[in-house]
């Protein structure tokens, strides 16, 4: 059990640190590859963007072919696009690569939860389920970290490139395992995939990040509009397609009823705005703490342990004590205590002569403790909207959204950010940017009301926890 555990986590945790640990590493692509503001933007987010459009479709294809194919096709994926990373000659091929290793990772992580569902008992499930929060929400702390020491250290003069080489050696040594303890699982011959489903909320979401993108370096011209319209008409037309495969008796990537329930539909929104916001907002602190005061990698990388701390905190105050009595409650204190912290490092960012990073400590942790209580809770609340056998499609979707949120900010807090900096004026480009995640997080407790009360019941609560542990960094 505990091998194919630690198999199961080992690949899991090569994608958190994956979408993490390249986020200090953009001063250094900058020197190497001619890396423009957009290109780092799209070499941070793409991978988010894949990941998120394919999870859904990942799942289903393992239902599909079977959990094992698809793990290890998935896995072999990753870790060939990863050596493609940090053998890329340009930023161009870097972004493509990193676009490839997001659809790899779309067709692995899905199997993960399945292989340990098909096969644990009841009672190890329970005790692997328990493992997992905490060693995903240390990738999250380590992510960084790890980033910034490999780049820091430039071993064998690779510099930034050790950031996905580091994947190879790892993800061999999980293909071994995988290959040898993942059992053959059942597949569903009958069962007819909806590509044209993934097609469309692939181009939806392309379609929605790429003007976020290129908006701002391009002056936002008519085609970045006709793109974002585009992107919700293709968002439309893949909730029509859902229930016409329904009223034709054929199974669809997500279950068509989520969209009639107002409750999860605004869920979300919700997932988007503060998963936007808070990735956003950690990316931007690392450009500041490297562009802005001139940290090194490993410096940046440190510098954000006080926001992945007080997540921990939050986390685990929300999770062992507040959730599944406060619901929605829960929820909004959150989202207040996020908006302190916020707060707080705005005013203490007012006048950074001097500066050391003990300036936006206390900020940080409040923030993160803020952020902390808010992920603990918020995939079980919002599946609260949801019946029992929609439980699984909406944890898909709400795990996609949350990605493809992550993207989005990404896009939109880097805009915020280098619009500033191109003028010099790394510190105001922070504090605009935190107005940024300020705004957001009162869209959030604007639309906290419409959420349901209550979570789900315990019996779901542990699958909700390990998506929630794995938002924290994805």
């Amino acid at each position: 059990m505990w091998w194919l555990l630690a198999t199961v986590l080992v690949v899991e945790l090569m994608d958190l640190l994956d979408s993490t640990i390249v986020n200090v590493a953009g001063p250094a692509l900058e020197r190497s590859l001619g890396a423009s503001p957009v290109g780092l933007q799209w070499v941070i987010g793409g991978y988010a963007l894949t990941l998120g459009a394919g999870l859904v479709l990942g799942g289903r294809l393992g239902d599909r072919y079977g959990r094992r194919p698809m793990f290890l096709v998935g896995l072999v994926g990753f870790i060939a696009a990863s050596l493609l990373c940090a053998l890329a000659p340009s930023t161009g091929l870097l972004i493509t690569f990193r676009l490839v290793q997001g659809v790899a990772g779309a067709m692995m992580l899905p199997q993960g939860l399945g292989i340990l569902r098909d096969n644990l008992s009841p009672r190890d499930l329970t005790k692997a389920l328990a493992v997992f929060g905490p060693v995903l929400g240390l990738g999250g702390v380590l992510g960084p970290v790890l980033g910034g020491a490999l780049v820091d250290w430039d071993l064998f003069g690779l510099g930034w490139r050790m950031v996905f080489l580091v994947n190879v050696p790892i993800g061999l040594a999980a293909l071994a395992l995988s290959w040898r303890l993942v059992p053959r699982g059942e597949k569903t011959r009958t069962l007819r995939v909806d590509i044209v489903g993934a097609v469309l909320v692939a181009g939806a979401s392309a379609l929605l990040v790429l003007p976020l993108n290129e908006g701002q370096a391009a002056g936002w011209p008519l085609w970045t509009w006709l793109s974002l319209t585009a992107a919700a008409i293709g968002y439309v037309a893949f909730a029509l397609w859902q229930r016409r495969m329904v009223r034709r008796d054929r199974t669809p990537l997500v279950t068509p009823s989520l969209f009639g329930k107002s409750a999860f539909t605004v869920g979300l929104v919700a997932v988007a705005l503060f998963f936007g916001g808070l990735i956003g907002t950690q990316l931007v602190l690392t450009f500041f703490l490297q562009i802005g005061e001139g940290f090194s990698a490993g410096q940046a990388g440190l510098g954000n342990l006080p926001v992945a701390l007080g997540t921990a905190v939050g986390g685990g105050i929300s999770g062992g004590l507040l959730a599944a009595k406060l619901g929605r409650t829960v929820l909004q204190a959150g989202a207040v205590v996020q908006f302190a912290g916020v707060a707080w490092l705005w005013f203490a960012l007012a006048d950074t002569t001097e500066f050391t990073i003990w300036r936006i400590v206390p900020g940080s942790v409040v923030a993160g403790i803020g952020a902390g209580i808010v992920i603990a809770a918020v995939f079980n609340t919002v599946l609260g909207a949801v019946a029992d056998d929609e439980v699984g499609s909406a944890s898909g979707v709400l795990s996609a959204v949350q990605s493809i949120g992550g993207s989005v900010g990404v896009a939109v807090f880097s805009t915020v950010f280098f619009a500033g900096v191109l003028t010099g004026e790394a510190t105001s480009s922070f504090r605009d940017a935190l107005v940024v995640q300020a705004i957001i997080i009162g869209l959030f407790l604007l639309i906290s009301p419409l959420f349901p009360r209550r979570a789900r019941p315990d019996d779901i609560a542990a699958p909700a926890e390990e998506l929630a542990a794995s938002a924290t960094v994805s």
